[in-house]
């Protein structure tokens, strides 16, 4: 498998935000060639979108951006309607209301579609099923069971990596740093919630996850 990375090219689905622009980077050492898609799916703070193409244009990948926006028509959530309080933690009986219902499952497929016309095999995304907030479109068993009803329902062979599944987000800090990339991700991502670029409002759930990883690698690191 790894000389076929080597040798292979990779679509990124790419946010621009932490979890995603650390992927990037890992699919840049690992495949020969990486692209990247970036989607549009009625969220309140697009600026996520030109903030990922600028990060694509300086890392010299391909860029594609696709409008989405059905997504938020279809389903509710805090991250693309204005008039719902987002929660802030994950309710007891419930996903969280930050849960985009569709979105990984909608993103990975048109990615598929993309990369078949492209004759690219490789899918990279940045779920982890470590630090998944309850959004249960993060989970391995969700990934490995979409993974093969895309390779039956377009008769291919693709593979979805996912180098963040089972690390927590200071081993993703810890893995941008040896990426060489972590001042990239600490400052020019978008992560927040409330749309603030770098390091965020500091109180979402969002923010909140990103902070307590970088505060436990920092202090890992500087034992």
């Amino acid at each position: 498998m790894e000389m076929k990375m080597k040798d292979s090219e990779a679509l990124v689905v790419f946010s621009g935000g932490q979890d995603s622009t650390t992927c990037l980077f890992w699919a840049l050492k690992e495949f020969k060639k990486v692209s990247a898609i970036c989607f549009l799916y009625g969220q309140k703070h697009s600026k996520e979108t030109e903030m990922a193409k600028a990060i694509a244009e300086e890392a010299g990948v391909d860029f594609h951006l696709q409008d989405v926006s059905f997504i938020s028509q279809i389903g509710t959530s805090s991250l693309t309607d204005s008039s719902i309080k987002m929660d802030q933690e994950k309710p007891e009986d419930s996903v969280p209301n930050t849960f985009v219902p569709g979105r990984n499952l909608f993103f990975l497929s048109i990615a598929a579609v993309y990369a078949r016309e492209r004759g690219i095999k490789h899918l990279v995304t940045g779920v982890s099923q470590t630090d998944f907030s309850g959004y249960p479109d993060c989970r391995d068993s969700f990934i490995k069971a979409l993974n093969v009803t895309l390779n039956l329902a377009m008769e291919d062979q693709f593979v979805i990596h996912t180098p963040l599944m089972w690390i927590d987000k200071a081993e993703t800090w810890e893995l941008a740093d040896k990426l060489g990339v972590f001042d990239l991700v600490r400052y020019r991502t978008l992560t927040c919630y409330n749309g603030i670029p770098g390091e965020g409002c500091g109180h979402c759930p969002s923010c909140r996850l990103r902070s307590e990883g970088l505060r436990i690698y920092l202090e890992r690191k500087n034992k």
